[in-house]
């Protein structure tokens, strides 16, 4: 491959990542049961004072849309930093446990302790996140060989279903918190308001800024530890700072949007299809493909099936399932 192609093939994969992205957010705020033209958006985007029924809509579509970004975004960012750490494949917080946990945290804090307040909510869903990943890695590094991929993706698949369970349990036994959740538990984008971003962004950002500061870190983990080490490195530090932006990312964006899967395994292969190796590509490249594809599932499911709705949950698991097992089909099943 001549100097050339090697520059203009990343650039034109940016280029149309970034197309798809906005054609997303733009149909996002035109499509759904109600199709809106381009200067109806435009008026209700430009005279907040407006209160008709299509500014509602609007507002109601700019909100959704915002947390589709944010979501996706950090899913997938969350997934390829977490794919560089384990330098596991089917590294994604939706298969390993993770988004299922910080769940099961944030339900039980307000089912059980009756928590309202979204910034104290967010806290139990970190700490959930954290005690899957813990417990998911510990389970699957038991026995021979360690936690393997194989290994890492049945102690998650086990441990999703338990926390799911437990989710379920708590959510009927709480009329009222099972009418808050009941949506959000399978993931969705839609019923919430943009006022819940704001005491998750910090999250959000602190998760961003120490996974894509991680990249170097990452493509000198995918050398092994001890070429790692023998490079400078403190292999158990540099963990640890990922890992916590896996958990940052991976629990901010279920207290969004609920546990949506799928998004981490997707986003950060498509990456690395379009753009190599380097996770200095791969992580931002992530962000990118995560909230586009956040985005248009939850275009799809507004019309899929009209006049109800396929909530986004269910939209990334259509898409992930054949994906999933196209890597295990292939066989790339061993070390990133």
């Amino acid at each position: 491959m001549t100097l050339t192609n090697r520059t203009t093939r990343p650039a034109l994969a940016v280029t149309i990542a970034l197309a798809v992205l906005a054609a997303g957010v733009v149909a996002s705020l035109h499509v759904g049961s109600r199709m809106l033209s381009p200067e109806v958006v435009w008026a209700a985007l430009t005279d907040p004072r407006a209160d008709d029924a299509d500014h509602a809509v609007v507002t109601a579509r700019v909100a959704r849309t915002v947390l589709a970004l944010l979501a996706g975004g950090a899913l997938g960012l969350a997934g390829a930093a977490m794919q560089g750490l384990t330098r596991n494949p089917l590294g994604d917080p939706g298969i390993l446990g993770i988004n299922a946990g910080a769940a099961l945290g944030m339900v039980t804090a307000v089912a059980l302790l009756g928590v309202t307040s979204l910034p104290v909510q967010i806290w139990f869903a970190l700490a959930g996140a954290a005690v899957a990943g813990v417990l998911v890695h510990a389970i699957a590094g038991l026995g021979r060989d360690g936690a393997t991929p194989i290994k890492l993706a049945v102690a998650g698949a086990a441990a999703t279903a338990g926390f799911t369970s437990w989710t379920s349990a708590l959510l009927i036994t709480d009329l009222q918190t099972l009418e808050t959740f009941r949506f959000w538990q399978v993931g969705t984008v839609g019923g919430r308001g943009v006022e819940v971003v704001g005491p998750v962004l910090p999250f959000l950002l602190t998760g961003a800024v120490l996974a894509l500061t991680g990249a170097r870190l990452l493509d000198v983990l995918a050398l092994g530890d001890d070429l790692a080490r023998g490079l400078g490195r403190r292999a158990g530090l540099d963990r640890l700072v990922v890992g916590l932006s896996v958990i940052l990312l991976a629990g901010a964006a279920t207290a969004l949007a609920g546990p949506i899967a799928f998004v981490g395994l997707v986003a950060p292969h498509a990456a690395r299809i379009l753009l190599g190796p380097s996770y200095f590509r791969i992580l931002p490249m992530s962000v990118v493909i995560g909230a586009a594809l956040v985005t248009w599932a939850d275009v799809v499911g507004r019309v899929i099936l009209p006049p109800t709705e396929v909530q986004v949950g269910i939209m990334t698991a259509v898409i992930g399932v054949p994906v999933f097992f196209a890597l295990v089909r292939r066989g790339r099943m061993g070390s990133l």
